[in-house]
């Protein structure tokens, strides 16, 4: 198994998936500005900010994904080649860090704030509540739904990861280059 490949492999997905982030922010920014234009009742006016606010923090999440992950590829190869065994355990215990934090924030924190922001639709009476609402309940779904599969991906890595590390890869201890 060509344990650089499939780490590799791992952070080219996250790359990719950063790119739904950074697209959904784009549409979050582009619904502000038909709000804005297009927007009439007080209602419509109302999704301008939250709109915007949203854009752009999907936009630098995704940012913050694809520059982490893009910076991770090139020290993949450095960090295996100076000790195969210590780069495969490091990355297993930044895997079960990354699925913990998953686990807290996607799949508990997050239907939390989404609850309660549909409880302030119901009892908030004011345009700009409802509208932040919405637009946050938008954004949590967002994130929800790339961030699974992004766990997913974690618990398949994490497989092969342990996966190499009982097979043993030691004893050879081949360098890897990154014209392979």
């Amino acid at each position: 198994m060509d344990i650089i490949k499939t780490s590799t492999d791992w952070a080219k997905a996250e790359v990719f998936s950063s790119s739904f982030f950074m697209l959904s922010g784009g549409l979050f920014l582009l619904a502000s500005v038909a709000f804005w234009y297009l927007g009439k009742t007080e209602m419509a006016k109302a999704y301008v900010t939250p709109s915007i606010v949203v854009g752009v923090l999907l936009f630098i999440i995704g940012a913050g994904i694809f520059y982490a992950n893009k910076t991770r590829t090139t020290s993949f190869v450095e960090d295996y080649n100076k000790d195969a065994a210590a780069f495969v355990q490091s990355e297993i215990v930044r895997v079960d860090k990354s699925m913990g934090e998953y686990k807290t924030a996607v799949f508990r924190v997050i239907p939390v704030i989404i609850a309660v922001a549909s409880m302030l639709i119901i009892f908030m009476d004011k345009p700009v509540w409802r509208a932040s609402s919405i637009t946050v309940i938008g954004m949590m779904f967002v994130i929800m739904m790339i961030d699974s599969n992004a766990n997913q991906r974690l618990v398949t890595y994490k497989e092969k990861l342990i996966k190499a590390a009982d097979q043993g890869f030691q004893p050879w201890k081949v360098k890897y280059n990154e014209r392979d």
